[in-house]
């Protein structure tokens, strides 16, 4: 096993550990929201956003236990948007991490329940980071609020659900994408310089650092969804074709979509370079996302 790999798994057991002692148990009344709000965040996900919020905390030179709450935070902002993208009025989608979606198992009315709590308990977690002479509570509060919001993580499925059998251009599809992925990437990687308190300058890097990885993410995503089964995803393969949505291999063709990720990838590796060494686990996270593909 590679030395990512173990670091991947050991940061994968600190997040699960944190989200179980965080959210409430299933047996808190009543139970069956709190059975359907933990049913998709242990449903096997990789927990790759709360990773890089502790690995751009170690990059910045912090303590990534400082930066847990962070982590677990965005975890449940990516859970409560999965669970709502997956319902019939939007997605429409059965499968997601190789298990039955959330309305699937809970119904339509208590998934939307549970992914407006997961939302909610997501705040009352990020809370618990302590402050630093650079970021108060606010400060943590802000960014994430940010990434989810309007012209962001719901601005971006707006737009994606809009552009659904329509001709859409590559600057469209990175508007789309800058909001609907990037933008919680790259609130992962800034909460996490900002745990460790990281200077203007550090958090910028991060910021392009983020970005940038976080379109190469989806344009990665998007070819797997072309090349890949259903089995091997997790979730139901050609999905995207089947409703006829704007992606990068349907815009750019497959091999472009290949030179696009992997020039993202370059610009993100590229952003790093304020930190020499310190940032070794973010670039190795990088190489391998882009890996994925190949």
């Amino acid at each position: 096993m590679s030395d990512l790999k173990v670091y991947l798994r050991h940061q994968q057991r600190r997040v699960d550990a944190a989200l179980r002692n965080s959210m409430p148990r299933e047996s808190v009344r009543p139970a069956t929201i709190h059975k359907a709000m933990r049913y998709p965040v242990f449903a096997g996900g990789k927990r790759l956003r709360p990773i890089l919020v502790l690995a751009a905390a170690e990059a910045c030179g912090g303590d990534s236990d400082a930066a847990l709450p962070a982590a677990c935070a965005v975890e449940l902002v990516h859970t409560y948007s999965l669970v709502h993208d997956d319902l019939p009025c939007m997605d429409d989608d059965d499968l997601r991490r190789g298990r039955p979606t959330t309305h699937k198992v809970f119904g339509d009315a208590i998934a939307v329940l549970a992914g407006d709590a997961l939302l909610t308990e997501s705040f009352a977690i990020l809370a618990q980071m302590k402050p630093c002479s650079r970021y108060q509570a606010q400060h943590y509060i802000t960014e994430l609020a940010q990434a989810g919001d309007s012209r962001r993580l719901i601005g971006g499925q707006v737009l994606d659900l809009e552009g659904e059998g329509k001709k859409l251009t590559k600057r469209d599809l990175i508007r789309i994408h800058e909001a609907k992925t990037a933008a919680l990437l790259t609130c992962s990687v800034r909460l996490g310089g900002m745990a460790a308190n990281a200077t203007p300058h550090k958090l910028q890097a991060l910021t392009d650092f983020g970005y940038n990885l976080g379109l190469a993410f989806q344009v990665i995503d998007d070819i797997l969804d072309v090349t890949q089964s259903t089995e091997k995803l997790g979730k139901t393969a050609g999905k995207d074709a089947a409703v006829d949505k704007a992606t990068y291999p349907a815009i750019l063709g497959l091999e472009k979509s290949r030179k696009e990720a992997k020039r993202l990838t370059t610009k993100a590796l590229g952003a790093l370079k304020p930190f020499r060494k310190q940032a070794l686990h973010l670039e190795e996270i990088a190489h391998y996302l882009l890996d994925r593909e190949y």
